[in-house]
């Protein structure tokens, strides 16, 4: 009989570390789907216990159930489309303006003072307020919930641009000066790194924006759509599809922001511990 110990292999689920005072710690994910999974069970509980109706809340379970049966009918597959091509073009379209605006008014004295009073007032208005007149300008089509998404993504997209531009140190730029730098190269080589971490900040602070945008603008007019969904459920006080609704919509903004954390970590890693 061999004397030797065969070495156990951690499962993914339940791998840890332990620390030099001898506490074991959870990976970052670990502790993430713990919580999920803590909160569906508490969620059960309370719809099954607390408040019992489904009425006024329902259960994971029941969501699960409404999720499959709008999938099976189709016509889920018809409202994520639609809010999902609303939301990527309005996104697109925002992020390309918001990272030009910002670079712009960082690097221009001249056009910060032309366009700081617009970004200004625009950021400060209520843009989803302004969805039904969007709808009367441009229908009830998809360029109308584009338009809304834009102006709710833009501005933390252009603000933060400008903060990551305006927030490289000086000592590295007069270095790269010395070194005989020229304004590209300050530019590409200094300036741009240290702003990208502004940069995805703002485009994931667009997510949430965009998704709200998307779904508000849907409330006000459509024809397809998650916003449509939800709307058509709180009519008939359908809370299962209601929320089934919400469940895709939290669901899409936790994928996104984590694959903008991944990206943040593969293009600036020297911001993390």
């Amino acid at each position: 009989m061999s004397n030797e110990k065969k070495a156990l292999v951690p499962l993914p689920f339940i791998s840890s570390s332990k620390t030099r005072s001898g506490r074991v710690e959870l990976e970052g994910y670990q502790v993430a789907i713990i919580s999920v999974v803590s909160g569906l069970i508490a969620w059960q509980f309370l719809s099954d216990f607390i408040i019992a109706n489904s009425l006024f809340l329902a259960s994971p379970t029941q969501v699960v159930e409404a999720l499959v049966s709008l999938s099976l009918s189709g016509e889920l597959w018809a409202h994520v489309k639609t809010s999902a091509f609303e939301f990527i073009l309005g996104y697109a379209i925002a992020a390309v303006i918001g990272i030009s605006t910002g670079l712009l008014i960082a690097t221009s004295p001249f056009w910060k003072s032309w366009l700081q009073p617009w970004i200004s007032g625009l950021y400060a208005t209520p843009t989803v307020a302004l969805g039904p007149l969007f709808i009367l300008w441009l229908g009830i089509g998809i360029w109308s919930k584009v338009l809304v998404v834009v102006l709710l993504v833009v501005f933390a997209v252009t603000i933060n641009t400008e903060a990551g531009i305006r927030s490289t140190s000086e000592r590295y730029l007069e270095m790269m000066r010395c070194f005989g730098a020229t304004q590209r190269q300050l530019f590409l080589k200094v300036s741009l790194p240290s702003a990208t971490p502004f940069i995805l900040a703002g485009l994931k602070l667009g997510i949430g924006r965009g998704l709200i945008g998307v779904v508000v603008a849907e409330l006000f007019g459509s024809r397809l759509g998650l916003g449509r969904l939800i709307g058509a459920s709180a009519d008939s006080f359908n809370m299962p599809e209601l929320f089934a609704a919400v469940a895709i919509l939290a669901a899409s903004g936790i994928l996104m922001n984590s694959a903008f954390s991944n990206l943040e970590t593969r293009l600036v890693p020297w911001t993390k511990d």
